[in-house]
């Protein structure tokens, strides 16, 4: 996973509420265990109305997604991570999102920011313009029109994000203390070690 500590950009000025996975990702899209090529799926039935802002030049590799309330409700895929994280999302702010969606997101190096709903409402209008900027170690999201708004998160989730950690990571960053356990272990109980021929 890759560190994540600021992102600055053009945001998709979104703003739909109650977006379920179905939306981000169609479910004949599951058939794939590749977290790669799902970006060209993502909100599949949305793109297809004119006009869309994720169709949108002006908005193509936008690393910001600004959504409305409830943001990946639905059904817990895994997948809808994926296809943001390939469609080239980093962020995803909005006012609430499903405790498995936002689980999903942080698994796969996508932060999730809650802000008010005025907070949103503001940023819709700058990303319709501005770059957005994120800073998760000062946790705020700012404007160059001097808007600065402060986010909570987790503090094992910013550890994580903030360090590219993921489930992996979070291993081999114990490997020395793994590595004097199985020494320990070798030591006292030799007939649990299994021995290499």
């Amino acid at each position: 996973m890759e560190k994540l500590t600021e992102v600055e950009g053009r945001a998709y000025p979104f703003g739909m509420k109650n977006v379920d996975t179905d939306i981000v990702i169609p479910a004949h899209w599951l058939k794939t265990i590749s977290r790669t090529g799902l970006g060209k799926g993502a909100f599949e039935v949305l793109r297809k109305e004119p006009g869309n802002v994720f169709d949108d030049p002006e908005y193509a590799g936008s690393p910001i997604l600004i959504a409305g309330d409830n943001f990946g409700c639905g059904s817990s895929r895994e997948h809808a991570a994926w296809a943001l994280a390939d469609l080239g999302i980093k962020v995803v702010i909005a006012p609430s999102f499903s405790d498995i969606f936002s689980g999903n997101a942080f698994k796969n190096g996508i932060l999730t920011v809650v802000l008010p709903q005025e907070a949103i409402d503001r940023l819709m209008e700058v990303a319709k313009s501005d770059p957005i900027h994120v800073d998760l170690e000062h946790q705020t999201v700012t404007t160059r029109f001097q808007d600065r708004f402060a986010f909570e998160i987790d503090p094992f989730r910013k550890h994580c994000l903030l360090g590219g950690l993921d489930e992996i990571g979070l291993t081999l960053d114990n490997r020395s203390e793994i590595d004097r356990y199985e020494d320990r272990l070798a030591a006292e109980k030799p007939w649990l070690v299994p021995t290499v021929a």
